[in-house]
C-alpha cells in the first residue's frame, strides 16, 4: 500500500494549474474527443436515486459518529428505484466496479486529478453525458459508504473493527469531533455535484417533441454540458482522494486545511456550473412552454372549428385540461366543482379583468338572478377573469380578486392562474378581448352563438336568450326609435307619465345654471302651453361621481326637476345607448340608413359637449331634441310657435322650430369607450351629415 502524503508534500500542484486553465478551447477538445457514444440508451434516473440515497445516509453516519448517537432510522426510499434499476444495474454493475477501482487505485498512488479523470472519461466513452457522470458519482458512493460502513460498526461489529485496524482508522474514529468541519467540506462537494448531476440527467430527458437538440436554446445549453461533466468527475476524484488519504495518517495531517481548501474550491466551481446550467435549463424550459402553449392554441382552434355533441371537451380545453383539480366555483353554493357541471348548458363565458365595475356586476347580477327558476332561460354564466402573469400576484390582487368572486352568483374560476395560457391567447386574439368586459356565448354543443352578447343582455336582458346574432337581429326588428327602448325599465315612472298622456323632458350635461334656466324656461312654457311636462335629469355618462352627486343634490335641492339618486341608473341608461350602437355597428348597419342608430349618435353626441341638452316626448314616439342653448332659445321664443303647438301638438310644433333655428355652425362631439375591433372607421354628424373627425383620447379613471 502506498504510504500518505505528508502535509509538505506538493502532490496536486498540476491539478491547481488545470484548474484554472481547463476551460479554454483546448481543454474542450480534449474533453470531447474521449466522447464516442454508441447509441445505447440508458436511463440513469434509478440509479442517481440510489447513489443520492447512499450519500444521504453516509452524511447521517458522521451524524452519529460526531455527536455519538444512533442514526436516525430512514424511511427506505431506494425500494422502487432498485426495482427500476434491475435490468440498468445488472448492464452497468461491471462498469461501476471497474470506475470504483480505478478512482481508488489511482488515488492511492498518488496519480495527478486531471490524469485520472481524463482515464475515467476514456473508460466511459461509449456512454452518454449524464450516464457517465451517474456512473462516476455511483463508484464514488461504493467508497464512501464502505468507508463510512466500518466506522458506524467499528463499536458493534468485530468483523468492521478488525477492518478499521487493518486500515488504520483508529485516530480517525477518536478524533472524529474534531474533524467534522473537513467532513462538513467533503459533504458540501458531494451536494454540489449532485445538484450538477441533476440538471445534466434534467437536460437529456427533455421531451424533444418541443425542443430539438440541434437548435437553440438546448443546442446552446449542450455546449456547456462536457465542461460540467468534466469538474463533476473530477470532484469525484478529488472527494475519493480525500477518503483514500484518511488511511493511516496521523491527526496533525488530519487537522491540515490544505484538503479542505480544495474541496472548498471545487464546490464552489460545482455550484457555479450548476447556477449557470439552472439558467440555460429555465431557457429551455420557457421554449417548451411556449410549444406547448402553442400547440394548445392550435388544438383549441380546430376544437371550435369541429363538431361536437356536447360542451364538454370544448369547456375543459378551454377552462382547464387537466383532471387534478375543481378549477370552478359554484356562485350559489360556493363549493368547487369540475367544468362537467356545464354540460350541454348554454354557458355566457363572462371575460374581464379585475376592474370591473360595481355597475356593470349589480345590472348582470340583476339580469342572472331573474333568469334562476324560469326553465324558459337555461344557461349558466362562468367568469374568465384575464390577468398578466408576468406581474407579481400581490396580496392586493388576490382581495380584489375575491372581492369580485363573492359578489357573483354564478360560476367563477377558482383562481386566474387555473387558465392556460393557450386559452388567454385564444380570448385576446379570435375573440378580440383587451380591456372592456365581453361576454362569449356557447350553445350547448360548445359552438360560439355570439361573439360578444354583452350589448344585447344590456339593452334587453333576459328576452335576448338564447343571446345569438340571429336573435339579436330578431329584437331589433321589433324596435322603433321611442321612449320605452331608452329608458328600458330604469324609472317605472316614466310608462306611467306616458300612459297618463303627459310629456316627458330627459336632459342632461353638467353646467347647473342652464339647467336652472332651462328647467325654469320649461316649466313656464308647458304652463302657457297648456301639457304636463315632468321632467328628469339623466347625467352625463363620463362625469366623475364626485361631481354627478353634487348636481344631483342641487337639483333636489332646488327642486329644478325629477332625477335618478342611484347613480347605478345613470351609469345604466348611457351603457345601453352605447351598447345600442355596438350592437347596430354589430350587425353592419350604418348612420345613415338606420333610424334608431342615427338618434343613438345623437344623444351621445350631445352628451359629448360642453353644454346641456334636452329630448322632449309625448306618447312615447314623438320626441324633439336639441342641445342645451337651442333649446333653451326655442322656449324663450315660445310665442313665436305657440299657435302651431295648439294646432299641430308640442312637440312637432316644437321640432319644426328647432329647425328653423338650427344654424351651419355647430360643434358635434362623441366619446366611445375603445372596444377592441369596435370602432368605426366612419362617423357622420348627426346634425349636418359630414364625416366627423377622429381622435384618440386616452382616459384613466379610478372613480
Amino acid at each position: 500500500m502506498a504510504m500518505a502524503p505528508t502535509p509538505n508534500t506538493p502532490r496536486r500542484g498540476h491539478d491547481r494549474r488545470m484548474f484554472s486553465a481547463s476551460d479554454d478551447s483546448t481543454m474542450l477538445k480534449q474533453i470531447e474527443a474521449t466522447h464516442a457514444p454508441d447509441g445505447r440508451d440508458v436511463d440513469v434516473r434509478p440509479l442517481l436515486a440510489i447513489v443520492e440515497d447512499v450519500f444521504r445516509r453516509a452524511a447521517l453516519s458522521l451524524e452519529g459518529m460526531t455527536e455519538g448517537r444512533q442514526m436516525e432510522a430512514l424511511e427506505d426510499k431506494t425500494t422502487e428505484a432498485v426495482l427500476d434499476a434491475a435490468g440498468m444495474l445488472e448492464a452497468l454493475a461491471y462498469v461501476i466496479q471497474k470506475v470504483s477501482c480505478e478512482i481508488t487505485c489511482k488515488c492511492s498512488g498518488g496519480g495527478d486529478a486531471h490524469s485520472t479523470t481524463m482515464s475515467i472519461l476514456h473508460t466511459l466513452t461509449n456512454y452518454s453525458w449524464d450516464a457517465k457522470v451517474v456512473i462516476a458519482l455511483a463508484a464514488l458512493a461504493i467508497v464512501y459508504a464502505e468507508f463510512w460502513l466500518v466506522v458506524q460498526l467499528y463499536a458493534t461489529h468485530p468483523l468492521a473493527k478488525s477492518v478499521a485496524v487493518l486500515k488504520q482508522l483508529l485516530e480517525l474514529i477518536e478524533h472524529s469531533s474534531a474533524l467534522r468541519s473537513r467532513f462538513d467540506t467533503l459533504n458540501n462537494l458531494i451536494s454540489a455535484m449532485l445538484d450538477v448531476t441533476k440538471r445534466i440527467v434534467e437536460f437529456r430527458h427533455l421531451p424533444h417533441q418541443y425542443i430539438s437538440p440541434e437548435q437553440p436554446p438546448l443546442s446552446t445549453a449542450m455546449t456547456h454540458i462536457p465542461t460540467a461533466a468534466y469538474w463533476t468527475i473530477r470532484s469525484v476524484v478529488a472527494c475519493a482522494t480525500h477518503i483514500v488519504s484518511l488511511i493511516g495518517i496521523s491527526y496533525e495531517y488530519l487537522t491540515s486545511t490544505m484538503e479542505a481548501w480544495e474541496l472548498s474550491s471545487l464546490a464552489h466551481k460545482e455550484k457555479n456550473i450548476h447556477d449557470h446550467l439552472t439558467q440555460q435549463l429555465a431557457l429551455c424550459y420557457q421554449h417548451i412552454d411556449e410549444k406547448k402553449h402553442i400547440e394548445a392554441y392550435h388544438t383549441l382552434c380546430r376544437l371550435f372549428d369541429t363538431s361536437h355533441l356536447d360542451n364538454s371537451r370544448i369547456l375543459r380545453h378551454l377552462i382547464y385540461p387537466r383532471d387534478d383539480i375543481l378549477p370552478l366555483i359554484d356562485g350559489s353554493t360556493k363549493t368547487r366543482v369540475h367544468v362537467e357541471a356545464l354540460k350541454r348548458k348554454t354557458v355566457l363565458l363572462l371575460i374581464s379583468d379585475l376592474d370591473i365595475s360595481h355597475e356593470e356586476l349589480m345590472i348582470l347580477n340583476h339580469i342572472y338572478t331573474e333568469s334562476r327558476g324560469r326553465p324558459e332561460f337555461p344557461y349558466e354564466i362562468v367568469w374568465l377573469p384575464i390577468v398578466d402573469k408576468s406581474a407579481p400576484w400581490t396580496e392586493a390582487h388576490q382581495e380584489r380578486f375575491e372581492e369580485l368572486q363573492s359578489m357573483m352568483p354564478w360560476y367563477t374560476l377558482h383562481h386566474p392562474k387555473v387558465l392556460e395560457p393557450a386559452a388567454v391567447k385564444y380570448i385576446k386574439e379570435v375573440w378580440k378581448f383587451a380591456k372592456k368586459m365581453i361576454i362569449v356565448v356557447l350553445d350547448p354543443q360548445g359552438k360560439v352563438a355570439c361573439p360578444n352578447a354583452l350589448h344585447m343582455i344590456l339593452i334587453w336582458g333576459n328576452l335576448a336568450y338564447p343571446f345569438t346574432a340571429m336573435k339579436e337581429e330578431a329584437l331589433w326588428r321589433e324596435e322603433t326609435w321611442k321612449l320605452e327602448l331608452v329608458v328600458d325599465d330604469i324609472d317605472p315612472r316614466i310608462h306611467e307619465w306616458v300612459a297618463k298622456g303627459k310629456h316627458i323632458g330627459l336632459y342632461g350635461g353638467e353646467d347647473v345654471e342652464w339647467m336652472r334656466r332651462f328647467t325654469h324656461t320649461a316649466k313656464e312654457v308647458a304652463a302657457a302651453a297648456g301639457i304636463e311636462l315632468e321632467l328628469v335629469y339623466v347625467g352625463k355618462s363620463k362625469e366623475t361621481k364626485e361631481r354627478l352627486k353634487k348636481i344631483i343634490e342641487t337639483i333636489g335641492r332646488e327642486n329644478l326637476s325629477h332625477y335618478w339618486p342611484d347613480l347605478t341608473s345613470i351609469w345604466y341608461f348611457w351603457t345601453r345607448l352605447e351598447c345600442m350602437l355596438y350592437s347596430k355597428m354589430q350587425h353592419g348597419k350604418k348612420v345613415e340608413d338606420d333610424h334608431i342608430m342615427s338618434e343613438v349618435m345623437t344623444v351621445l353626441s350631445f352628451d359629448g359637449s360642453d353644454q346641456g341638452w334636452a329630448t322632449i316626448w309625448f306618447r312615447s314616439t314623438e320626441m324633439a331634441r336639441a342641445k342645451g342653448d337651442t333649446i333653451a332659445e326655442s322656449f324663450r321664443r315660445f310665442e313665436e310657435w305657440e299657435e302651431n303647438a295648439r294646432a299641430k301638438g308640442f312637440v312637432p310644433a316644437l321640432k319644426e322650430h328647432l329647425q328653423e333655428l338650427h344654424t351651419p355652425k355647430h360643434c358635434n362631439r362623441l366619446i366611445l369607450p375603445g372596444i377592441e375591433g369596435g370602432i368605426p372607421e366612419r362617423v357622420v354628424c348627426a346634425e349636418c351629415g359630414k364625416a366627423m373627425e377622429k381622435y384618440f383620447m386616452y382616459r384613466c379613471c379610478s372613480d
